[in-house]
């Protein structure tokens, strides 16, 4: 008899939370402190974004999307080109990040003078770095870290064995002692220019100004890429009732409602409601969610899923979950998220406040 080891992976979870999100008034600011925005901000970097939403809203919405134009940069630089000449001055020393979120609703590109940047890698397994804020972030494996002497914090491993040790330190670069010539700072140096010496491959994000070709990245020669949603019709569709969402967190619920939205980011046939499948091949059915005792048919619906893909900030996404919609449950849009943590979570929200958020680690 053989003892086979049992797999060391991590299982991931996934957990959902019913709020309620205020119809925003004029100069009203959404409140930050609970869910989807507090999602949204734990991965401020994603790659895919689904949005799927009833014909009607979308028609309603189209002008709004069609304004919307999100570029970023491929650019090779070193941590030490990061924090020398103009480049440091312009993007980072003379940025500020302003909790305007009335200008997201005008306008979800503008912050002004703010940068977001990620370099290659694999998470959890090559030494990442982040940019946003102002905050340099470094996800490095122990030797580097030792080799570094920088103050960080070991990255928590789930209490998986075999893993090896990994350190994450994090670098307010607009503090006032964040200048050359004073002693913290020119340990930041020391290491960039001794240590994390190699160049490599960043996406680079200028919020402030997204249309801008100019400015110290031009120096590095930046590759400039444009994200147009890819639109995408899905007639009848059927689709569950959502007159009760807050009732809906259970996890039988929860999982049979997340399993329609991730169908619907799939296109997949089983949501139709002309479709007729053999049950041997699928016994799939699109849930009810209807009142007990209630035999109350599902909706048919023309649908439309809007993809981007690319390097997305959070600033987008924000933008995103304060859409404007109506108060009827017809009214509703969907977001599926894929983010390049590896993470990914799911936002459903319904009429002038009801919010369901999935969001799977």
């Amino acid at each position: 008899m053989f003892t086979l080891s049992k797999d060391e992976q991590a299982s991931s979870k996934c957990y959902v939370a019913h709020s309620t999100i205020s119809p925003l008034k004029d100069n009203q600011l959404p409140t930050m402190k609970k869910r989807p925005f507090t999602t949204i901000a734990s991965h401020p970097f994603s790659h895919t974004v689904d949005l799927i939403l009833p014909e009607e809203l979308y028609q309603n919405l189209h002008q709004a999307f069609s304004v919307i134009v999100l570029r970023y940069s491929r650019v090779t630089m070193s941590l030490s080109e990061m924090i020398t000449g103009d480049f440091f001055n312009h993007y980072i020393k003379t940025g500020h990040h302003h909790h305007c979120y009335d200008d997201i609703k005008r306008d979800p590109h503008n912050d002004t003078g703010n940068i977001v940047m990620l370099s290659e890698g694999r998470p959890t397994v090559d030494n990442v770095f982040s940019l946003r804020d102002g905050v340099l972030r470094l996800e490095i494996d122990k030797p580097t870290y030792e080799r570094c002497g920088l103050a960080g914090n070991p990255i928590p491993d789930g209490g998986r064995k075999h893993t090896k040790a990994r350190y994450a330190v994090e670098l307010n670069l607009r503090l006032p002692s964040m200048l050359h010539g004073k002693k913290g700072f020119e340990r930041i140096v020391w290491a960039f220019k001794n240590v994390l010496t190699h160049s490599v491959t960043w996406l680079f994000c200028n919020i402030q100004d997204r249309n801008a070709v100019g400015g110290p990245i031009s120096k590095h020669h930046p590759v400039v890429k444009t994200i147009s949603p890819a639109v995408t019709r899905m007639p009848k569709v059927l689709v569950p009732s959502f007159r009760s969402v807050q009732t809906l967190v259970s996890p039988q619920d929860a999982t049979e409602l997340l399993e329609w939205i991730s169908l619907l980011s799939l296109r997949s046939a089983r949501v139709n409601a002309n479709d007729n499948i053999d049950s041997y091949l699928s016994r799939y059915e699109v849930p009810s969610f209807a009142a007990s005792g209630s035999d109350e048919p599902l909706a048919s619906m023309d649908l439309v899923r809007l993809r981007w893909h690319g390097f997305i900030d959070p600033k987008f996404m924000t933008a995103m979950g304060i859409l404007p919609i109506g108060t009827s449950e017809n009214q509703w849009f969907a977001m599926n998220v894929c983010c390049f943590d590896g993470a990914a979570y799911t936002v459903l929200k319904v009429g002038k406040e009801d919010c369901l958020t999935w969001e799977c680690v």
